[in-house]
Order: structure tokens, then sequence, then C-alpha cells
């Protein structure tokens, strides 16, 4: 996602199969918060 972007993209996970997307610093994606995997176009639009 990094080179399709030309962004500092960031995965972080966690336990319980959580995890965050963060693109240049800001939360763009929180699968606990939402508690879904994203879709490939919601990917997409996190640049």
């Amino acid at each position: 996602m990094q080179d399709k972007f030309a962004a500092d993209v960031t995965l972080t996970a966690s336990g319980g199969g959580k995890f965050e997307i963060t693109v240049d610093g800001r939360l763009a994606y929180s699968k606990k918060a939402v508690g879904r995997f994203p879709t490939d176009e919601e990917l997409d639009a996190l640049a």
C-alpha cells in the first residue's frame, strides 16, 4: 500500500484479531471500532 499511495502506512496488530491502519500518522481504519475487516474499496479510499 505504501508504494501505491506514496504514504507512510502502518498496520498495528493487537490481540484478538483487532488492528488499526495509520496513514501518515492519522488513524485511517480501526477494525476494533468498526467490528469488521475493511473492503477493498475502503482500503483504496484510505489515502
